[in-house]
């Protein structure tokens, strides 16, 4: 890290810019920590925003051994060093895995015993909504916190608490600029901050943009995070319109984001807004998220823009997602139902096999009567509800 952000990065709760609804007086986490009642964790949120201060923060508190990791470099290995280190130990270690949507499936198998017997406090952290890659296992042993894009007044404080300290004169024009055109990251403020240093004790603008043209862009602001842009993307998808659809795409490009986390919002997209009404959409989209996990930008946008333009035009349904949603509600508020006993011993309970009777039969495979699926009677879903009628009209 660079040497202004090591200086100046909080020693406490009290010291941290922003998160309040974290590090507050009132807010849930900050007395869990206090109390010494830690739950694993996973912070995501934009970079610089404290994820990996509050976790130091949290074994400082806790007196405990802390142990910082990355999971794009991170080896099974290490994790049961800790472990076996600490065996015996009365004080459980904090390990933060940075990057933590990256770790392998072979990585989170490890991990889910010693977090079920608390061998150690594990936090994770994340540009994006870690839970998207996680187990359920991992899901189910953590909780889920998310931290928000600084506010200019955070910044403009931090900003004045390091000039005073380094007594170092910086026009207000370029006071400015070093907030607004950090994008709510500290640690974007305060590296720009300290290489302008580097050229002149006396700061103005024209420093700073010799060193930053341009303001950062990568898709997040005060008031316009990348979950906004791609909440924008997803609804224009859904509302058929390709050129909105398109813009929002281009603005997330542009901001840098990556090309996978807008390919996962695409996929989910395609299943539940477009679903059987054309099911090509769900392996096109899935075919986009292989591809651009294997292909960086530039070349990602090409792929992208594609598969948006596709999804925008497709035929749209969410009875497939209603569906499973009135399924569950339905198992959720009414009594388990047994197996029928024919389906559980189909050789000895007279289970008819429909590849016998042509393709269907009527038979009995449940007993509660109620309805989950209705077509929409659009695009490949019509064609689904002739075949399904066709076949069961002819056995009859």
């Amino acid at each position: 890290m660079d040497a202004l952000a090591l200086r100046f990065r909080p020693k406490s709760l009290e010291e941290m810019v922003g998160q309040k609804h974290l590090v507050g007086s009132d807010a849930a986490l900050a007395k869990l920590v206090r109390q010494g009642k830690m739950p694993h964790a996973m912070f995501f949120g934009p970079p610089g925003t404290g994820k990996t201060t509050l976790a130091r923060i949290i074994a400082k508190m806790l007196d405990a051994p802390f142990y910082e990791l990355d999971a794009t470099s991170l080896k099974v290995e290490q994790f049961r060093k800790i472990f076996n280190d600490h065996q015996h130990a009365l004080i459980k270690p904090v390990i933060f895995v940075d990057e933590v949507h990256r770790l392998s499936k072979t990585q989170q198998e490890v991990l889910l015993l010693p977090m079920e017997n608390h061998q150690a406090i594990i936090i994770g952290a994340s540009t994006e909504n870690p839970y998207f890659a996680l187990s359920s296992g991992i899901r189910s042993r953590s909780m889920l916190f998310e931290f928000y894009p600084l506010e200019r007044e955070d910044l403009k404080s931090l900003l004045e608490r390091v000039s005073n300290t380094l007594k170092c004169t910086i026009t207000e024009d370029a006071r400015e600029y070093l907030i607004d055109s950090s994008a709510g990251d500290t640690r974007a403020m305060l590296n720009l901050l300290e290489y302008a240093l580097h050229v002149n004790s006396q700061i103005d603008l024209k420093l700073l943009k010799s060193l930053r043209p341009a303001p950062l862009k990568d898709g997040v602001s005060s008031d316009d995070t990348h979950y906004q842009l791609a909440s924008a993307l997803i609804k224009s998808i859904r509302g058929s319109d390709v050129n909105a659809s398109l813009y929002w795409l281009a603005r997330l490009i542009e901001g840098a984001e990556p090309p996978e986390f807008i390919a996962r919002r695409l996929v989910i997209l395609a299943s539940e807004d477009i679903g059987n009404a054309n099911p090509n959409a769900l392996n096109l989209a899935n075919s986009t998220l292989q591809a651009v996990l294997r292909i960086g930008y530039p070349e990602s946008r090409i792929i992208l823009s594609q598969c948006v333009i596709y999804l925008a035009c497709s035929p749209k349904s969410n009875r497939a997602y209603d569906a499973i949603n009135k399924a569950q509600a339905f198992v959720q508020k009414n009594p388990r139902q047994d197996v029928p006993i024919h389906l559980k011993e189909p050789q000895r309970k007279g289970y008819k096999y429909p590849h016998a009777f042509g393709g269907w039969v009527e038979q009995e495979y449940w007993q509660g009567g109620a309805e989950f699926y209705f077509s929409s009677k659009v695009g490949f879903e019509a064609t689904l509800d002739s075949w399904l009628e066709k076949i069961k009209s002819v056995k009859k």
